[in-house]
């Protein structure tokens, strides 16, 4: 059910950004490439977080030929390693003074079985916990941003056939591609929802927010099928993606709305509110029922920040402000 329609708002509504620091996690490619080039022409510093610096620089490159007035850094961030995450936290906060806005948009689906550097099942791991981590590691940045800063995590309609399966989170005893990746998209929400919940208890002046981005053509698509190995997935991906999906640049819009709209607050979901909410402009909308459950979210906190070792340290923030 949508709640909220800005159905005339694009990428040109983005406000002004000068000054202001973005991070962007897989920013060299689809949704984030998209999401990363408005950032910069609208005045913003980007750091382009990446896995492959190499393909982050050659993204930069071809962003630079626009019409770009803020920066764009590349950055070394692998999400399936949390040394690789703690190391990115680090360097982050020794050369700027503060984040405005983290978006959490890296994310692999529907892929064969794999484990990240630190045992988690990949898609969990990637989608869900090396976010965690980040943003965690990144709260005080966060915390020190001129006004209110924003995470915004991104989702998947996906996310409504999700379940939080706590005695096998790491798919070790029965795994599905597909189950495993709305179990993350699930938590995606869980944490956003968790993460404002416990903000608005310390009183910072962060926002956390959720998307998704509709049914849009991306390179997520394709790396499932391709690591399968599998020739007639791709082609079925490739033909479906052809004839129903909207371009990345129209599925970024929902991340830009959560990142920038001043109409946003904590704790919304947005999504693209035409047909099937797949497509259309940026709405704020309601997400699962499972995805409201405040017991499984704290179970999933808890989880989360045993599993990562990393704690959000929300007491010392109140206590800062």
């Amino acid at each position: 059910m949508v709640t909220t329609s800005d159905s005339a708002w694009t990428a040109d509504d983005v406000p002004e950004l000068d000054d202001r620091t973005v991070v962007v996690t897989g920013a060299n490619t689809g949704l984030g490439y998209e999401a990363t080039r408005v950032f910069a022409r609208k005045g913003a510093d980007v750091v382009m977080a990446c896995r492959s610096t190499d393909r982050g620089e050659a993204a930069r490159r071809e962003l630079r030929d626009g019409d770009l007035r803020g920066s764009l850094d590349v950055a070394a961030l692998d999400l399936a390693d949390l040394d690789s995450v703690r190391s990115f936290a680090d360097e982050f906060g020794a050369t700027h003074d503060g984040l405005d806005v983290l978006c959490n948009n890296a994310g692999v689906m529907a892929i064969p079985r794999r484990e990240t550097a630190d045992g988690f099942e990949t898609q969990f791991g990637v989608n869900h916990l090396g976010h965690f981590a980040l943003t965690g590691l990144l709260l005080d940045s966060l915390r020190a941003a001129d006004g209110e800063a924003r995470v915004v995590t991104q989702s998947s309609g996906v996310h409504e056939r999700g379940e939080i399966d706590f005695a096998d989170l790491q798919g070790e005893d029965d795994y599905d591609e597909w189950d495993a990746y709305a179990q993350s998209k699930l938590a995606n929400v869980l944490f956003a929802y968790e993460l404002q919940r416990r903000l608005d208890r310390a009183g910072a002046d962060v926002a956390s927010v959720a998307c998704h981005p509709g049914y849009a053509d991306t390179d997520l698509q394709r790396r499932g099928p391709e690591m399968a190995g599998s020739r007639l997935r791709l082609v079925a991906m490739k033909a479906a993606n052809a004839a129903f999906a909207q371009p990345a640049e129209a599925g970024a819009l929902p991340m830009l709305y959560a990142a920038t709209a001043p109409a946003i607050e904590g704790g919304e979901y947005v999504g693209p509110g035409g047909l099937f909410d797949m497509r259309g402009a940026p709405t704020v909308q309601q997400s699962s029922d499972r995805s409201y459950d405040r017991r499984r979210a704290e179970r999933l906190w808890s989880v989360s920040e045993e599993l990562t070792g990393v704690s959000y340290d929300l007491e010392a923030a109140a206590t800062a402000e």
